[in-house]
């Protein structure tokens, strides 16, 4: 019988996965979050086990606009038994790390899959109808256009920037599964008399951690010719090689089509450099390739005819701006240099 139970430590791991749910009654499992020129703090939507909150008034307001529904909580059927699924789940947790049961776990581990596949498509639903059934008298109407917000991630919709994300209690809940999974891949390897090294383990964990590391958004969205605009300067980008990015540590991306614009915005410090995340510059010789400023080499050159007249190019390392030179009248810089040089 030994041999189909799981280990103390094992136990002791699914407890604390299975007590960590408690963190959704106490945090919000969801966020919204809609940035747009005259909105530079942001608009947020906080979604709970069983509320909302946040700016949901503001939001209202603005949807109303494009004959988008009031977002209240009688539309969300869900919140009346959420907290009965999350019990359900602690309760079930528990059971596993008292009996130790193998196949209990991998039971706990297959509802778990089937809950979050139905949870994500519930909402995947629920923001397809909200985005697509509109009011036919709405103030203002584009044909042919919806506006169902991210599933997960960014989207773009009109002038507004929205990224839809887990929030602390989701992040907690989404660890706690991780972990429940990880105790399942070394009970495998235990029973299969496969000895797992320290190192292993140590693996195991490490990259469960990497996928964690990997949602976050914080990665550079490439740029859509004649679709995205600068945020600086409001004008269409026509030409992605001169260009930036600036990314938050929310994952909000800020694109420039200009190096001068993306200074301009920096100096202006409507983002503060606190909450930044990355700062990187297009490759001037491979589209939508981005380099960390610190890492490029800038070229300015009256010969480099940017959309804002910084006429100023990156590159990946001094030997590919040297070659691109070769005969042309120009410079090289640093990111240093050039911002100071733009008033």
């Amino acid at each position: 019988m030994t041999k189909n139970k799981l280990s103390v430590l094992s136990r002791v791991l699914i407890t604390l996965a299975s007590l960590a749910l408690i963190a959704v009654f106490f945090l919000p499992a969801w966020r919204i979050d809609l940035f747009a020129p005259q909105y530079p703090e942001g608009l947020t939507m906080n979604i709970w086990i069983n509320g909302l909150t946040g700016d949901v008034d503001i939001i209202n307001g603005l949807n109303h606009y494009i004959g988008m529904k009031h977002i209240t909580v009688d539309m969300f059927p869900e919140f009346s038994y959420l907290k009965y699924v999350v019990l359900f789940f602690m309760a079930f947790g528990l059971i596993v790390a008292i009996t130790g049961r193998r196949k209990l776990l991998f039971a706990y581990l297959l509802l778990t899959i089937i809950g979050g596949a139905l949870a994500m498509y519930d909402f995947y639903s629920w923001g397809y109808d909200y985005g697509h059934n509109l009011d036919p008298t709405a103030p203002i109407q584009v044909p042919g256009l919806s506006y169902q917000p991210p599933l997960l991630g960014h989207k773009r919709l009109l002038n507004f920037d929205a990224y839809s994300l887990p929030d602390a209690g989701g992040w907690i809940v989404i660890t706690a599964g991780i972990l429940a999974f990880v105790v399942w891949a070394l009970e495998w390897y235990r029973h299969r008399k496969v000895v797992v090294r320290p190192g292993l383990a140590s693996f195991l964990v490490a990259s469960q951690l990497l996928i964690i590391a990997s949602c976050n958004t914080s990665t550079p969205e490439p740029f859509q010719i004649g679709k995205d605009n600068c945020y600086f300067c409001k004008m269409s980008i026509t030409d992605s090689r001169y260009g930036g990015e600036i990314i938050t540590k929310k994952g909000k991306v800020y694109k420039f089509d200009d190096l001068h614009c993306m200074i301009q915005y920096l100096k202006s410090g409507a983002e503060k450099e606190a909450n930044i995340s990355k700062k990187l510059v297009v490759n001037f010789e491979k589209e939508n390739q981005f380099i960390d400023i610190e890492a490029a080499t800038f070229v300015v050159s009256g010969e480099l005819k940017s959309p804002m007249g910084s006429n100023a190019a990156a590159f990946i390392n001094p030997q590919a701006a040297a070659n691109f030179i070769g005969g042309k009248t120009a410079e090289t810089t640093g990111w240093q240099q050039l911002y100071n040089k733009v008033q």
